[in-house]
Order: structure tokens, then C-alpha cells, then sequence
């Protein structure tokens, strides 16, 4: 199936992954496949720009077609935590399936990013004609609670080194690519992102950096990290 993205993507790099792929429309004929899929609202979103608040309507579920995107939350007392970093390829806005009603979080663009999604009212009218994608839904929302449970375990990691460590080598298999060094992670990281994404301060986040250079765990180069040992694991 050509995927209609294509047509509007430009210059932009895109997965090869089609919305039709979305688990809630696996089971749909062919021919209702083309039709939802024709059907799928795009748009072009550019580098810091926000796809969505936290506390906007959760009315949309979507691919991320070609860009990156940060999830982030800020706490009562005005504190930004970075939650994930989702890549080209990846679904966003999973909230829509449940019943708060609201996004937690808010969806940041870190480069020019491209979007095919579906309304919370066009899947509503999907589910009585096809049953098995209720099914598929609590099949995939229960995989997701284990991937955060395994997320929050690498934050009860004590030592800082390791914790670090950790989030990088979960941030390099998501957004990583092999080089001759290693898997480089594709987008700079600062030590703002850093202490957002391993919960610590920033200072110590520099200690933990600097004795991961030290133990060639880490390489940095033009701004960007290398894990030379994730690349033969």
C-alpha cells in the first residue's frame, strides 16, 4: 500500500510505517483499509512547535510520520519533567482510549515533524463494526503499562552513573543509529534534557557524564552521544 504521507512529507525523512499499520486496523478488509487510511488528517508541524497541552482534550491518536517529538509534564509546583522522547515511526496521543478525557502531557516537536491521525469520534464509529479492535486495544495498553514499569524501575537505580547510563542506552535503541563507534544518538542532549530524563540535578548529572567518558561507556561529538558498547550488546 503507498502511503498517501508521502505526498506531503517534501524533504522530510519518513518511517515507512502507514496509520493503516495502527493495531485498531489490522482486522479491517482492504477496501476499508484504503477508505480510513484516504481518510487520516495530516499535518505539518514545525521544529518547536506543540502538537498538543497538557490538560487539552485527548481527541486524537497519531503517527508520527517523519520528526521527533519530546513528552513533557509540569508538576503543581511549575516543575518540567521530560517523560519520553517519541521517533519517527511511533504512535502519540494513546490517552484518547481512556476516559480522563485530557492529555498528562504536553507534545513538543524537536524538528520539522509530520503527523496521520484519527479522532476520537471516527474510532468511537469504528469499534461497533469491527469488535476484535477493542479487543487489540487492551491487548496494547497492557504491553505499554510493562514497558513503564520497566522505565520506572531504571529510575529507582540509586547510583546516578547507572541510572544515567540506563536512560541512555533506552534513549540510543529508540532513536540510535550505528556508526563506526557505536550507536550514536541522532539529536543533541543537554544536561537539562539529561536531569529531566534521569530525575537528578543537574550538576550531578555532569559528575555522572564525566565518569561515563571516563569509563568509555560515553563518547561525545559534535554534540552528539555515542554508546560504543550498546553497538556490541
Amino acid at each position: 500500500m503507498a502511503c498517501l504521507c508521502e505526498q506531503t512529507a517534501g524533504n522530510l525523512e519518513t518511517s515507512p510505517n502507514c496509520i493503516g499499520k495502527l493495531w485498531a486496523f489490522q482486522d479491517l478488509p482492504r477496501k476499508e483499509l484504503m477508505a480510513t487510511v484516504k481518510e487520516a488528517t495530516r499535518r505539518k508541524i514545525k521544529k518547536g512547535d506543540t502538537v498538543f497541552m497538557q490538560g487539552d482534550a485527548a481527541d486524537e491518536v497519531f503517527l508520527i510520520k517523519g520528526g521527533r517529538i519530546k513528552l513533557t509534564k509540569v508538576l503543581e509546583n511549575g516543575t518540567e519533567l521530560m517523560l519520553d522522547l517519541r521517533r519517527a515511526g511511533a504512535f502519540v496521543g494513546e490517552n484518547m482510549f481512556s476516559e480522563e478525557g485530557e492529555y498528562p502531557v504536553s507534545a513538543v516537536c524537536l524538528e520539522d515533524t509530520l503527523t496521520c491521525g484519527f479522532t476520537r469520534k471516527q474510532f468511537e464509529e469504528l469499534v461497533p463494526k469491527h469488535p476484535k479492535v477493542g479487543l487489540q486495544v487492551i491487548k496494547t495498553l497492557s504491553e505499554r503499562i510493562s514497558w513503564l514499569t520497566t522505565r520506572v524501575g531504571n529510575l529507582t537505580v540509586t547510583n546516578i552513573e547507572d541510572r544515567l547510563y540506563r536512560m541512555l542506552k533506552n534513549v540510543a535503541k529508540d532513536h540510535g543509529a550505528k556508526s563506526p563507534q557505536g550507536v550514536v544518538i541522532q539529536f543533541p542532549l543537554t544536561h537539562e534534557d539529561l536531569s529531566l530524563l534521569a530525575r537528578a540535578h543537574r550538576v550531578t548529572i555532569s559528575r555522572a557524564m564525566k565518569a561515563l567518558k571516563d569509563a568509555g561507556k560515553i563518547i561525545l561529538e559534535n554534540k552528539l552521544l555515542i554508546l560504543p558498547e550498546l553497538d556490541a550488546a
